[in-house]
């Protein structure tokens, strides 16, 4: 059942009301082949210039995939303030060619301020004339949030994708902006993105021979993606045991032992093509960086504010 929602610019036009309509439907995207998906949709009669009533476009909401970057939490606690020395920034949202920097005020103080000055720049980086590239998407910007959660500052790509990676993403890319050091102090140099997650290989391969305990070379069926200085798991359900490669001779790793290193980096006897070898990396190899919206509600405050961010309430 559709659903209206009366929406206002409080700040602006308080008494100049519009209307966001709201509705799931059954429909059949393209590529889909044929099969109907549940989406939701969120339209309005509202333009986005009233002098030449430009319509806006439906929004079909079918994936709930967003891009998103996030500092590391690790430094200030809390203590975050912006100087003339720190307080530039540069941003790239989904497929942008480049980076936009933004510079906010100085002595601004306190994650939460910082947050809402990094969002309104953010969002009005489409409207800087002879900045702005008009191929990159004005809504990945205009509707981008950032959010300050436990030290951590978040920003949030304003548009979802079924992909954090290629040229269809939803993603955001953070960087230091000269010699600035607002990206570092406000820790997004030891950050994460949902890109870079999502863009990690994991190399994995099987054993080629049996491996008793202690032994200095363990012999895989494929070194593809393996490296000197990587550090691996071998595992057969029941034991497991982590070590680094010294060195690979083909399909044969050199790995710690007693005799050479001082220790035994692999205490367990495995049995060839009934164990497997692992590199280590920052996640596992089908999991996906986490979504930042998790809740019906949140997306659907999401497609609403896509919508209002759009509207030209002057009339």
């Amino acid at each position: 059942m559709a659903r209206n929602i009366t929406v206002y610019d409080l700040d602006n036009y308080p008494d100049n009301s519009k209307t966001v309509t709201i509705d799931q439907q059954t429909i059949v995207p393209v590529g889909a082949e044929g099969d109907e998906k549940w989406v939701l949709s969120f339209t309005t009669t509202a333009y986005s210039d009233n002098t030449n009533n430009t319509p806006i476009q439906d929004l079909y909401i079918q994936e709930l995939k967003t891009g998103w970057a996030k500092s590391s939490g690790l430094v200030s606690l809390g203590g975050y303030k912006t100087s003339a020395t720190s307080k530039k920034l540069g941003v790239k949202i989904d497929n942008s060619n480049q980076y936009y920097y933004i510079e906010l005020a100085e002595d601004l103080a306190g994650g939460d301020n910082i947050a809402n000055a990094l969002e309104e720049k953010i969002r009005a980086i489409p409207t800087v004339s002879g900045v702005w590239n008009s191929n990159d998407d004005a809504l990945a910007y205009k509707n981008a949030i950032v959010k300050y959660i436990n030290n951590k500052f978040y920003i949030v790509s304003g548009n979802m994708s079924d992909s954090y990676i290629g040229t269809k993403r939803s993603s955001v890319k953070v960087t230091a902006s000269g010699t600035d050091t607002l990206y570092r102090d406000l820790g997004f140099d030891l950050g994460v993105d949902s890109e870079s997650l999502a863009s990690i290989s994991i190399p994995e391969t099987s054993l080629a021979t049996d491996y008793t305990a202690g032994s200095q070379y363990l012999y895989v069926n494929s070194a593809t993606g393996i490296n000197v200085k990587d550090c691996c798991v071998v595992t057969d359900g029941t034991n497991t045991d982590y070590f680094q490669v010294i060195a690979i001779s083909g399909t044969r790793l050199t790995v710690p032992t007693n005799a050479t290193n001082g220790f035994d980096a692999i205490s367990h006897s495995y049995t060839a093509n009934r164990a497997k070898i692992q590199v280590l990396r920052y996640q596992d190899p089908d999991r996906e960086p986490n979504g930042f919206y998790d809740t019906v509600d949140e997306i659907t405050r999401f497609g609403i504010m896509s919508i209002v961010n759009q509207i030209d309430f002057s009339s």
